[in-house]
């Protein structure tokens, strides 16, 4: 079969599009046809050899699919061959890629396949973080750091679609634009020097929650600009850096700062998110959850995909047709 392959821990440029064993779904397993693969921030860490999952080399990256069900291992009742599915995978750039059966979400006739593939990180961490860890509320004030991109723009969107209020930050006026499509409310520069000041006036004092995938001196800011009782959650540091967080401004203010690790969770508790998955569907189906791609790309420029994600030219969420 054709795939991107890793031969060497080193650039997103060093991908090779080539050809590559094919798969066998062992138990528990099913074994897809692969439509389309989302491109992601973990991308650009197993390319590197800087994920916490190193698979062994050579591998092919990807880590969220969405196709066909081709085979299953022994013991998999659900899915059955010719049911479409999305689901986190390892390997999600070739042509078949193995996933297992309990993380595997039903596709509803409705929902395409290069959709379903920008879904699976995306919102499926963001419903976890805003609505199982958070309990946003309708009405609350939430603030975004990296609203451009694919997560950021799927919390934008989750959130409007709870109800709440999003002020997001986003580091560049295309990047700014993408937030404003996804539904924002109020669109900051991340990199103002007032930037603290400007969401506590936007939020009339402080918000009520603020999820962080960036680090750094994003969740300095929103650490200063959470009101007493907020709840921040720690997402991720796409911005390479590891926040430190003094305890002190917890202690004062009461808050309550919240890990979100969506990948490990799911795989714990499959019925939990596939049911987050089903109320993710049906908010589509009613026209309050607007699921977006905003880059697509051929199958074989999947490498050029990771690294316009690592050098900051992908807005919002990016696609690779695979078929």
């Amino acid at each position: 079969m054709q795939a991107i392959v890793c031969r060497a821990y080193g650039l997103p440029k060093d991908l090779v599009f080539g050809d590559a064993p094919e798969p066998k779904p062992g138990p528990g397993e099913i074994l897809i046809d692969v439509h389309a693969a989302g491109v992601n921030f973990p991308d650009v860490l197993l390319v590197q050899g800087l994920y916490q999952v190193k698979p062994p080399l050579p591998f092919s990256p990807g880590v969220e699919a969405a196709g066909v069900v081709v085979a299953v291992g022994e013991g998999v009742q659900e899915p059955r061959a010719g049911d479409r599915v999305a689901t986190a995978v390892m390997g999600g750039f070739a042509e078949r890629a193995v996933a297992q059966a309990v993380t595997a979400i039903p596709l509803p006739d409705g929902i395409d396949f290069v959709t379903a593939a920008g879904m699976i990180l995306t919102y499926g961490t963001v419903y976890h973080a805003l609505v199982d860890r958070a309990g946003l509320r309708a009405g609350e004030w939430l603030y975004v750091s990296g609203a451009g991109g694919g997560v950021g723009t799927a919390a934008v969107d989750l959130a409007k679609a709870l109800g709440a209020q999003v002020i997001a930050g986003a580091s560049s006026e295309a990047k700014r634009e993408a937030a404003r499509r996804s539904g924002a409310d109020v669109v900051l520069d991340a990199a103002s020097p007032t930037l603290v000041d400007e969401i506590k006036a936007a939020a009339n004092g402080g918000v009520d929650v603020a999820l962080d995938n960036v680090g750094g001196e994003q969740f300095d800011a929103v650490l200063r600009a959470a009101r007493r009782d907020a709840r921040l959650l720690v997402v991720g540091f796409a911005g390479g850096t590891i926040p430190q967080i003094p305890a002190n401004r917890i202690l004062l203010k009461e808050l309550d700062v919240l890990g979100v690790y969506w990948g490990d969770w799911a795989s714990r508790n499959p019925q939990r998110n596939r049911a987050n998955f089903d109320a993710m569907f049906a908010l589509m189906a009613e026209g309050k959850l607007h699921p977006r791609v905003d880059a697509t790309y051929a199958f074989a420029d999947a490498p050029q995909a990771i690294a316009d994600l690592y050098e900051r030219r992908l807005v919002g969420k990016g696609v690779v047709r695979v078929r």
